[in-house]
């Protein structure tokens, strides 16, 4: 099975090779025909410590680094 690949914002860089990453995704509301936005929140490890708040990242799935870590930072 292909791992996941999504994109989003940095949100947060305090915490040591680890990021904060808002994925928002819009999609139509299936009765009231309206585009709703839904955002989430995914920690990811960077173990270089490259990436700062406001940079737009790409974030994969992989095995699990701590208890809320199951994503890394794609190289850009």
């Amino acid at each position: 099975m292909p791992k996941r690949i999504l994109q989003g914002q940095v949100t947060s860089d305090s915490n040591d090779k680890t990021v904060t990453v808002l994925v928002e995704r819009r999609f139509t509301h299936p009765i009231l025909k309206k585009t709703i936005r839904k955002s989430k929140k995914y920690r990811a490890h960077d173990e270089k410590n490259t990436f700062k708040i406001g940079d737009i990242v790409r974030i994969q799935e992989c095995s699990p680094f701590s208890k809320f870590k199951r994503w890394e930072v794609l190289t850009n």
